[in-house]
């Protein structure tokens, strides 16, 4: 993500944020309708609102802390920035950021920080309290996420500033983090009832085909909007991005081919997802040759990644771990390799445009950081959430389903308002007591 030098407004610049804003925000309904599809018709609603209320307590934290905390001026040696703006304190509508206004680039930002606490929700898919959910958005946000945002883009951040490693728009700060997040607490958790023992289908591939499709829209603003202007370098990482998304799908249909006998329609969901996610960060630091490679061996890889789950033994219900976890280490790693002065603000260069190794070892080190770092911190959460008040919803709501159990409401019951477990339905029409 890059900011101008000399700050002045700039109307095409500001326009173009705007849009890509938008874009950004609705990914997040766009993955509700993703994981919605991918889990069983008994945990679908419980799906979509964990996704959705990460909108809002998100959005509540960033603007009173979050922001300040992560693009404030740092304070102290590039981990963490100061509170000069709690409560957005200090900036109005004339004060900018590069050519754009503070308070956009501030909502721009926000967006990204809701995707990636969304993000998390499908590592423990099915199986999850919604109370607790609601005190573990927050409280990782603020110890997990902001401090990376700093490391990463905030002034003086140590891994942009002192040790030159690349994130374009968000390898290291939303997939690396959501995906090491989402291991660590679906060990917490623990696997569902039934893991390797039966088929936990998605219930509606429609649904998920038209979530990754709004996916795949809204990161055109997610990292044609990380130039933070209507530029040249907004334009080349939209056409990564596209790129990325189609080698990354039909990556994903050749293993499906070649391993199965069968391309799948979930398969290329997956696959467009896995090369989205590997080109993030590199979109704007890698050419069209660069883009299309990466995008490819996300597919490819992410496709055998899902796997490990059942190998490994950990229940990552909707492959947070084998597809953003794994696919952003692809993409960071990989900078190291495609990097290309022609698009790097500070002239990078990979190993395969004479680089040599320094660049992918800088990458190296700061996937190991961030991965580290994210995976230690939210086990802890996870941890102090479930032992204070219980973070896994129990068997009984597990197998009744936590539509039901957590919400009082099915996805599917048509005209028919139900009560909660225990009770009567009472037919649409009626009075509740």
């Amino acid at each position: 993500m890059t900011t101008s030098a000399a700050p002045h407004l700039d109307t095409g610049d500001t326009a173009w944020l705007l849009a890509a804003t938008a874009l950004v925000l609705l990914m997040t309904p766009g993955l509700a309708l993703f994981y919605g599809g991918m889990v069983r018709t008994k945990s679908v609603l419980n799906m979509l609102l964990m996704s959705f209320v990460s909108i809002a307590l998100v959005t509540v934290v960033w603007l009173l802390a979050g922001y300040s905390l992560a693009f404030g001026d740092d304070a102290f040696a590039g981990l963490i920035g100061d509170l000069d703006h709690i409560g957005m304190a200090g900036i109005g509508p004339t004060t900018l950021t590069g050519t754009v206004p503070t308070l956009l680039f501030t909502t721009f930002q926000l967006t990204f920080a809701i995707i990636t606490a969304a993000l998390i929700s499908g590592a423990v898919a099915d199986r999850t309290r919604f109370a607790a959910w609601l005190v573990f958005v927050p409280v990782w946000t603020l110890l997990v996420y902001v401090p990376v945002a700093h490391w990463v883009w905030g002034p003086e951040g140590w891994i942009a500033n002192a040790l030159g490693a690349l994130d374009f728009a968000g390898g290291l700060v939303v997939e690396i983090a959501s995906g090491a997040s989402g291991l660590a607490l679906c060990l917490v958790l623990g696997p569902r009832i039934g893991f390797k023992k039966e088929a936990m289908r998605p219930h509606n591939l429609p649904m998920v085909l038209m979530g990754a499709g709004l996916l795949w829209f809204g990161w055109l603003g997610f990292n044609g909007g990380s130039a933070l202007g209507a530029n040249g370098l907004a334009a080349a990482s939209l056409l990564n991005t596209v790129l990325a998304g189609c080698t990354g799908l039909l990556g994903w249909l050749l293993v499906e081919q070649r391993r199965d006998g069968h391309p799948t329609t979930f398969g290329a969901a997956s696959g467009a997802v896995a090369g989205l996610v590997a080109i993030t960060p590199s979109c704007g630091v890698v050419d069209v040759l660069g883009a299309a490679v990466i995008g490819l061996a996300a597919g490819v890889v992410c496709s055998y990644a899902v796997a490990w789950k059942f190998r490994l033994g950990y229940d990552d219900s909707l492959d947070v771990v084998g597809v953003h976890l794994v696919g952003g280490v692809v993409g960071t790693l990989l900078i190291g390799l495609f990097a290309t002065a022609t698009m790097t603000a500070g002239g990078q260069e990979g190993l395969f445009h004479g680089g040599g190794l320094a660049q992918l070892g800088k990458q190296a080190v700061a996937v190991a950081a961030v991965a580290t770092y994210t995976f230690a911190v939210t086990y802890g959460i996870g941890k102090a959430i479930d032992g204070l008040m219980g973070f896994r919803a129990s068997p009984e709501d597990e197998l009744t389903g936590l539509d039901q159990t957590q919400h009082a409401e099915s996805a599917y019951d048509h005209g028919v308002l139900t009560s909660p477990v225990g009770s009567a339905s009472v037919k649409k029409g009626s009075t509740v007591a």
